[in-house]
C-alpha cells in the first residue's frame, strides 16, 4: 500500500503567481501616475493675478519735484515778482535828426542820385506784452515768470510680466511686488523719450529672493534700453523671498520694458 503524500511535502510553481502578483502592482502604479498627471495637466497652478488680461504691468514716473503752474500770460523772462500784471513796455527812443548848420551856405547844382539799398529783414524781438490791449493794466514790478513748460509731466515706462512669467491662480501679490521693486531700480528719465520698442528680461529667483541668470530675452534693439532694464533686474537683488506655499526651489520670471507714449 503506498504512503500518503504529505500536503507539506509538495512544491508548486511561484514563477507565475509571483508574475501575475508583480503586473498587477505595476499596473496599479501606472493608474495611479496616469490620474494624477491627467488632474495636475488639467489644473495648473500659475503665479499672477487671475483678473490679468496679458499680464499685468507697474506704471513707474520719475521723481521730480512738482512746481504748481502759474496763471496768465505766457511770460518767459524772470522777475522776483508774485504779481501776474505785465510791466509797463519801455518807450522806443526816436533817432535824433541832425540840424544843419546856421551858417551853411547851400550849394545849387545837381544833387547826387542817391542809390537805393536793399531793406533788411526787422529781426524779431520778444516782448512779454506782444498786442497790448488799450485798456490793459500795468504794474511796476514785473510780470513773474510763466510757461507752460513748468506744467508738462516728466516722461515714465512701464514694467510688466511677459509670456514666459507664470501668470493665473496663485501668488499675484507676489508677482505685483517684485515688479513695483523693479519698478523703483529702473531710471527711465534717462532715457530717450522717443524710444518706442519695448525689451524682454528673463531671469531666475531662488528660494532666498536671490537673482541669477540675468539676460536679455527679446531685444529692443537699442543698447541704451537694454543695459537700464538688465540694470534695474540687478539692482533689485535680492527680492523678497519665494512664498513658503510655492513648490519649487527656483522661479523663472520674464520682465517687459516700455518707455509711456
Amino acid at each position: 500500500m503506498p504512503a500518503q503524500a504529505d500536503s507539506f511535502d509538495l512544491r508548486e510553481p511561484l514563477a507565475g503567481p509571483l508574475l501575475r502578483s508583480l503586473g498587477l502592482h505595476i499596473g496599479l502604479a501606472a493608474l495611479v501616475a496616469g490620474w494624477s498627471y491627467l488632474q495636475l495637466s488639467g489644473r495648473v497652478e500659475k503665479w499672477g493675478d487671475p483678473k490679468s488680461l496679458g499680464g499685468g504691468a507697474v506704471t513707474i514716473t520719475p521723481v521730480s519735484i512738482p512746481l504748481p503752474p502759474r496763471q496768465g500770460r505766457v511770460n518767459r523772462v524772470a522777475n522776483d515778482t508774485e504779481s501776474q500784471v505785465p510791466s509797463d513796455p519801455k518807450p522806443v527812443p526816436k533817432p535824433i535828426q541832425k540840424a544843419p548848420e546856421p551858417d551853411a551856405i547851400a550849394i545849387k547844382g545837381r544833387e547826387p542820385q542817391q542809390k537805393s539799398k536793399p531793406q533788411a529783414a526787422t529781426p524779431q524781438k520778444y516782448t512779454s506784452v506782444p498786442d497790448p490791449k488799450p485798456n490793459q493794466v500795468y504794474s511796476q514790478t514785473g510780470q513773474a515768470l510763466t510757461s507752460p513748460m513748468f506744467s508738462q509731466a516728466p516722461g515714465g515706462g512701464g514694467v510688466g510680466s511677459g509670456s514666459v512669467s507664470p501668470f493665473g491662480n496663485r501668488f499675484g501679490w507676489y508677482e505685483q511686488l517684485l515688479r513695483e521693486r523693479v519698478a523703483r531700480n529702473w531710471r527711465s528719465q534717462d532715457l530717450d523719450a522717443r524710444i518706442r520698442d519695448r525689451v524682454s528680461v528673463s531671469f531666475e529667483i531662488a528660494r532666498d529672493g536671490s537673482i541669477s541668470k540675468v539676460r536679455i530675452a527679446q531685444s529692443s534693439g537699442n543698447f541704451t534700453l537694454d543695459q537700464s532694464a538688465q540694470r534695474a533686474i540687478v539692482q533689485s537683488n535680492p527680492l523678497p523671498p519665494l512664498p513658503r506655499e510655492f513648490e519649487r526651489d527656483v522661479a523663472n520670471i520674464e520682465f517687459w520694458f516700455g518707455l509711456q507714449q
